[in-house]
C-alpha cells in the first residue's frame, strides 16, 4: 500500500488553522475588510451591473431576515432550484446567514427528481427560478408537506404558497425593523460543524444521495486554495459553472475569503462573448469546454489553410517546444526563445485574445482532461491547472500549481489533506473538507468510510515519485477482457475526445469480451459544421451518423487513437450513435457526466452487433 501525507514543503497552514467559523462569518469578515470593493458583476438587461461587498451584504441581510420571518431555524434546509445567476448567489448566502443549509437542485432536473430531492432533504422553503420550476413543485405538491413557502425569482406569486423575491425582502425589512440583530445573532450562533449545504450526487448509478457538507468543509476548501497563493484580490473570476455542482460552489466560496470580484452568468451560449467582454483572469470549466475550444480554433485555422495554417502550426510548434522545456525544468535555447517572441507576437497573443487576453489560469476539474489539449493551451500561453475532488470532498482535494504542474495528473493534495492508495488501487482521503455523511443514509455513509476515517473515493489512481496524483478511472467502470487484461475506459475516452473535435462521448466496452469496441456520440454543433462542407448540408444528425463519409472520418481518429494504446486496449470496431446524448433523455447527469451503464444497456444491441 502506497501512502502519502502532506509534508513540511507544502504551504503554510496558518490560514487553514485560523479560518472563519462559517461561510457566513467569512462574508462578514470580507465586508468589514473591504466594504467598497467590487464583489459581484452580473448581466442586467443590455449591460453589466456591479455591486460592492457592502451592497451585497446589505441585501443578503434582508433576504436572510425574510427567511427567518418565514420560520426558518438553524440547520433547516432551503432548496434552491435555479440556473447560475446573481440571485442564486444572494439566496445561497442568505440561507447560510440565516443559519440554515442550502439544498442545491439542478434546474434541468425533472419534476419527480426535484420532488425527491426537496422531500428527502426535508427542505422547508424552496427558492425557484421561474414558473417552469414552480410547476414542477405544484405537480408533486402532495409529496411535499414540509414545504411552507416557495419563493420565485422571475414571475408572480399566488398570494399564498408562492411569493416573489420582493415579497421575501419586504418580510425581511419588517423583521429587521423590529429586531435589527436577528441575522447577526444567527451568524454568531453558527458553529463549524453545523450543516451548510446538502448537495445531491449526480446519480450515474442508482438513486442520488444527499451529501451533507458542514460549514467547515467549505471554509477549509477556500482557505486551502488561498494558502496556495495562486489567487489574489486583483483577480477577476468569470463564474458560469452550475452552482448546483460542488465545483461551482467552491469557486463561489473563495470570493469572500480572497476578496476578488466574480462575474456571474450561467448562459453557456454566452461564454465566448463574455470572455471578450469581461477579460477575466481566472475561469474554471469542465474538460469538454477546453476540448471544444481547442477543436474550434484548430478547425478554423485548417479551413483557412495556406500560409495562415502554416504560420499557425509553426507558432504552436514553437510554443510546444517552450512548454516541454519548462516541463523538463530547463530553459529553452536562445534560438527557440527568439522564435517564441516572434510566434507570440504574430499568432499566440491573438489566440489568447479570443479568451479575453488577461487569463492567468484556466482551472479544469469534474472529468479527465486530455494531456495533449492541456499542453496545447500551455503552448499558446494559458496554463490549465487540472484539479480533482468530489461532491463528498466539497469539490476540492488536489490541484496542479502554476509553478509545479504535470500534464496528465491532477496535481498534489491541498495542505491539510491526506491521501493513500489502497491495495486495489482505490484513492482514499482524509481531510477537513470531507462530508459528514449522506443525508438519511447511515448505511451508505458506513460503506464509504473505513474504520480509520478514510473516505473511499471510488476512483483508481497512482501517486508518482514527486507526489502528483494520476487518476486512472472510476473503480466501477474498470473492466476486464476475456484475455484477463484490465481496461480503463474513461482514460481512453479522454484521449479520443482530445484527438477528435467531433466526438462528445466515446464509450469503450469490452467486459469479458475478446477485444474492445466503442460507441461514438457526436457533438451536434461541430459535426453539423463538418457535414455542411462534405455534401451533407441540412441532413439530420441520424443521417450524418449513418453516412459512410462520417464513418471514414471517425475511423481515421480511431486509428490514431490506437497508436497510443496497448494492444489489449485498442478499439477493433466502433459504431456511431445516431442521436445526441442528453440530460433530458437520461444519458447524462445534470452535471453532464455520462451515465455509462444506462447508455450501454440502452445500446446493447448495437454493441452485440460489433462482436458478430
Amino acid at each position: 500500500m502506497t501512502f502519502l501525507r502532506e509534508s513540511e514543503e507544502l504551504p503554510d497552514l496558518s490560514k487553514i488553522e485560523h479560518r472563519a467559523s462559517s461561510v457566513a462569518q467569512m462574508l462578514v469578515d470580507r465586508i468589514t475588510a473591504t466594504p467598497d470593493a467590487e464583489a459581484f458583476r452580473f448581466p442586467d438587461s443590455e449591460r453589466w451591473a456591479s455591486v460592492s461587498w457592502k451592497q451585497f451584504g446589505d441585501r443578503v441581510d434582508i433576504l436572510a431576515a425574510g427567511l427567518i420571518a418565514l420560520g426558518i431555524q438553524a440547520e433547516d434546509r432551503v432548496a434552491l432550484v435555479s440556473s447560475t445567476r446573481y440571485e442564486w448567489v444572494l439566496a445561497d448566502f442568505a440561507v447560510m446567514c440565516a443559519g440554515a443549509a442550502t439544498t442545491t437542485v439542478y434546474p434541468t432536473t425533472n419534476a419527480p427528481g426535484v420532488a425527491f430531492i426537496v422531500a428527502n432533504s426535508g427542505s422547508r422553503v424552496v427558492v425557484a427560478e421561474d414558473q417552469a420550476q414552480v410547476d414542477k413543485l405544484i405537480e408533486h405538491r402532495a409529496e411535499l408537506p414540509d414545504v411552507r413557502q416557495v419563493v420565485i425569482f422571475d414571475g408572480e406569486g399566488d398570494g399564498n404558497w408562492v411569493i416573489t423575491l420582493y415579497d421575501l425582502e419586504e418580510r425581511g425589512r419588517a423583521l429587521l425593523a423590529e429586531s435589527p440583530d436577528a441575522v447577526a445573532d444567527r451568524i454568531r450562533g453558527i458553529r463549524p460543524e453545523h450543516l451548510g449545504s446538502i448537495m445531491y450526487t449526480s446519480g450515474t448509478t442508482g438513486t442520488p444521495k444527499g451529501v451533507r457538507l458542514p460549514h467547515s468543509a467549505w471554509t477549509y476548501s477556500a482557505a486551502a486554495i488561498d494558502a496556495l497563493h495562486v489567487l489574489g484580490p486583483d483577480d477577476l473570476n468569470f463564474l458560469w459553472l452550475p452552482l448546483s455542482h460542488a465545483f461551482g460552489k467552491v469557486m463561489l466560496a473563495l470570493s469572500p475569503l480572497i476578496g476578488y470580484p466574480t462575474a456571474i452568468d450561467g448562459r453557456v451560449e454566452k461564454i465566448v462573448d463574455n470572455l471578450t467582454i469581461l477579460h477575466p483572469t481566472i475561469v474554471a470549466a469542465a474538460p469538454r469546454i477546453f476540448e471544444k475550444a481547442h477543436a474550434r480554433i484548430e478547425g478554423i485555422v485548417a479551413e483557412e489553410g495556406g500560409i495562415k495554417k502554416k504560420l499557425f502550426d509553426w507558432a504552436v510548434g514553437v510554443g510546444l517546444k517552450v512548454s516541454r522545456a519548462r516541463q523538463a525544468g530547463k530553459e529553452p535555447s536562445s534560438l527557440i526563445s527568439l522564435q517564441h517572441k516572434v510566434a507570440d507576437k504574430l499568432v499566440l497573443s491573438k489566440v489568447r485574445a479570443r479568451f479575453g487576453g488577461r487569463l492567468r489560469y484556466f482551472v479544469s476539474a469534474a472529468a479527465p482532461l486530455d494531456r495533449d489539449v492541456a499542453q496545447w493551451f500551455d503552448a499558446i500561453g494559458i496554463i490549465v491547472l487540472e484539479g480533482y475532488g468530489l461532491t463528498e470532498t466539497a469539490a476540492a482535494s488536489f490541484i496542479n500549481r502554476p509553478e509545479a504542474y504535470r500534464f496528465g495528473t491532477v496535481g498534489k493534495p491541498f495542505p491539510g489533506t491526506e491521501v493513500k492508495i489502497a491495495e486495489d488501487g482505490e484513492i482514499l482521503l482524509r481531510s477537513p473538507g470531507v462530508m459528514s455523511g449522506y443525508h438519511d443514509r447511515p448505511d451508505a455513509t458506513t460503506e464509504t468510510f473505513d474504520a480509520y476515517g478514510w473516505f473511499r473515493t471510488g476512483d483508481i489512481g497512482e501517486i508518482d515519485a514527486d507526489g502528483f496524483l494520476h487518476i486512472t478511472d472510476r473503480k466501477k467502470d474498470l473492466f476486464k477482457t476475456s484475455q484477463g487484461k484490465y481496461v480503463a475506459p474513461s482514460a481512453i475516452a479522454a484521449t479520443f475526445k482530445g484527438l477528435c473535435p467531433y466526438a462528445a462521448e466515446f464509450i469503450v466496452y469490452g467486459e469479458t469480451r475478446p477485444y474492445c469496441v466503442a460507441l461514438v456520440g457526436l457533438d451536434a454543433q461541430s459535426i453539423t459544421e463538418w457535414a455542411g462542407k462534405h455534401g451533407l448540408a441540412d441532413k439530420p444528425l441520424a443521417d450524418i451518423a449513418r453516412d459512410e463519409k462520417t464513418h471514414d472520418m471517425i475511423a481515421g481518429y480511431v486509428d490514431h487513437l490506437n497508436t497510443q494504446l496497448n494492444r489489449w486496449e485498442q478499439i477493433k470496431k466502433f459504431d456511431i450513435i445516431d442521436h445526441e446524448l442528453s440530460v433530458e433523455a437520461g444519458d447524462l447527469t445534470p452535471s453532464m457526466k455520462l451515465r455509462r451503464k444506462i447508455v450501454i444497456d440502452n445500446l446493447a444491441a448495437g454493441i452485440d452487433a460489433l462482436y458478430r
